[in-house]
């Protein structure tokens, strides 16, 4: 089992940042990708960025490319999601996941291929 636990959520300004951490327990965190999802109300959860078990290879959405950056240290058994340029759009609670990869990146942005979810944290943008 991996405990995931999400941080770093709340309200913030259109045009403002956020940092979201993800803390893992449980398993050796270096065996997992990790991937951040977002849900807003009355739609699907949708991915956001993924990364492998190294951080080596990262992949975001188009829709965050280039104001989302997803890392982690694996030291702290921790990923984050570093979110600048916030707009209104992209209010939504917010998921981290962590897919057992064995070989390969390991990288998804196919929910249904995580194995382990959070809790969830919200992300409120105001205009």
């Amino acid at each position: 089992q991996v405990q995931l636990v999400e941080s770093g959520g709340g309200l913030v300004q259109a045009g403002g940042s956020l940092r979201l951490s993800c803390a893992a327990s449980g398993r050796t965190f270096s065996n997992y990708a990790m991937g951040w999802f977002r849900q807003a109300p009355g739609k699907e959860r949708d991915f956001v960025a993924t990364i492998n078990k190294s951080g080596s290879t990262t992949y975001c959405a188009a829709s965050v490319k280039g104001r989302f950056t997803i890392s982690r240290d694996n030291a702290k058994n921790t990923v984050y999601l570093q979110m600048n340029s916030l707009n209104p759009e992209d209010t939504a609670v917010y998921y981290c996941a962590a897919r057992r990869t064995y070989y390969g990146a390991g990288t998804s942005v196919d929910l249904n291929q995580y194995d382990y979810w959070g809790q969830g944290t919200q992300v409120t943008v105001s205009s």
